[in-house]
């Protein structure tokens, strides 16, 4: 991302004068969809593609802030009663409102922003919009700084309380914490986490955007995490010690089976899975088993699309294409219903995957996915 385009944009739209400028990136998430809220493991890294802003405290009570991409400007105050009416803007605020409540004596500020995390895609845009404005506050305003851990926090809470969106804390973790050519496994319980160097030779990781957008403000996110919540609830009547979906077995949810809808029963199965399949990937690569890891993104994929039904036509398109150009390893990314899949494809496939998907794709759909290598990168920072 282009640090002068960004900045030459807030020095047209306010004072002239310069300010700080501060980036955090988007996401991947190698595999460990769903699982966050559960209670699980998730195993994500940072791209080299997120959101960069520039900041200049303005002396007054008021935000005004500047989306260069949307190319539209908001004001809003900083109490509960001021939030913006602009989806866009009700991030920056919930960031601030989160902030105060933690202690944080922010005050107004002009701010113009840009990103090049394709919206929509599963990349986790909004984390890293949260992240950056999160950490930007944290250094202008804090006299006791917030830690990382914290700040991850005040993004997800950004989600739930303003943003309508009862996401878990992977993105916002991800988006603070990344490292360069470093996976990251994070217990979403204990939060406890661990890096792990990913630099697979003879590989390369792809991600194919369909171009299908989502929005996971919809009821269809939400009812998920719901029905998870209810089989938990049905097992803990029996085994009280448990809180989460990873707490139970599948001998558990086999008991309950009876006692909770086939959907309810369906959602708890993919997910039970999907939080073992983690451990197993990073076993796998940790003895550079390649072929095993591409086995369980297959898995996830089929779990995601037949138990979670967050596919889409055009997502299980490209991972059945994946499968037949021999790629080792395909599913959809992100929470669902639209954006990416994303492929471990061995460098001499690469051409030929990515030539036949384009062609195949378009000839289906119309379009052309598009097509985004992955190069891992740091977490939130002041770049100036």
């Amino acid at each position: 991302m282009d640090i002068e385009f960004v900045r030459s944009r807030f020095i047209k739209h306010f004072t002239g004068e310069t300010g700080q400028v501060y980036a955090s990136p988007g996401r991947i998430n190698l595999i460990g969809e769903h699982t966050d809220y559960n209670g699980g493991f998730v195993f994500p890294a940072a791209i080299d593609k997120g959101m960069m802003a520039e900041i200049k405290p303005n002396g007054t009570d008021k935000v005004r802030a500047y989306s260069i991409d949307l190319k539209d400007y908001v004001e809003f105050g900083l109490r509960e009663e001021d939030a913006p009416k602009a989806s866009w803007a009700r991030y920056i605020f919930g960031v601030c409102r989160e902030m105060i409540k933690r202690g944080v004596d922010v005050k107004g500020f002009d701010t113009a922003f840009a990103g090049n995390v394709p919206l929509g895609a599963g990349m986790s845009s909004s984390a890293a919009l949260e992240s950056t404005y999160a950490f930007a506050l944290n250094d202008l305003f804090a006299d006791n700084k917030i830690d990382a851990f914290e700040l991850a926090k005040v993004g997800q809470a950004t989600e739930h309380n303003y943003c309508g969106v009862k996401c878990g804390i992977m993105d916002q973790f991800a988006s603070v914490f990344g490292k360069e050519g470093m996976l990251i496994r994070l217990d979403c319980r204990s939060l406890e986490y661990e890096y792990f160097p990913f630099e697979p030779k003879g590989y390369r990781l792809v991600l194919l955007d369909s171009v299908v957008k989502h929005e996971l403000a919809s009821s269809a996110y939400n009812k998920r995490r719901e029905s998870c919540e209810r089989v938990v609830a049905e097992i803990k009547k029996t085994h009280p010690a448990v809180e989460y979906l990873r707490d139970c077995t599948p001998e558990m949810l086999e008991a309950v089976k009876a006692q909770v809808s086939e959907e309810d029963y369906m959602r708890a199965a993919y997910v039970i899975a999907e939080i073992q399949r983690v451990l197993d990937v990073c076993e796998a690569l940790g003895r550079k088993d390649y072929d095993t890891v591409g086995q369980k993104m297959y898995e996830t994929h089929y779990g995601m699309s037949k138990l979670y039904e967050v596919s889409c036509p055009e997502l299980d398109f490209l991972n059945d294409l994946a499968f037949d150009c021999g790629v080792t390893g395909s599913r959809v990314m992100g929470g669902g219903f639209g954006g990416c899949t994303i492929n471990l494809v061995k460098n001499e496939l690469y051409e030929t995957f990515v030539t036949t998907a384009k062609e195949r794709f378009k000839a289906k759909f119309g379009h052309s996915p598009k097509v985004y290598d992955v190069v891992i990168g740091n977490g939130a920072r002041r770049i100036c």
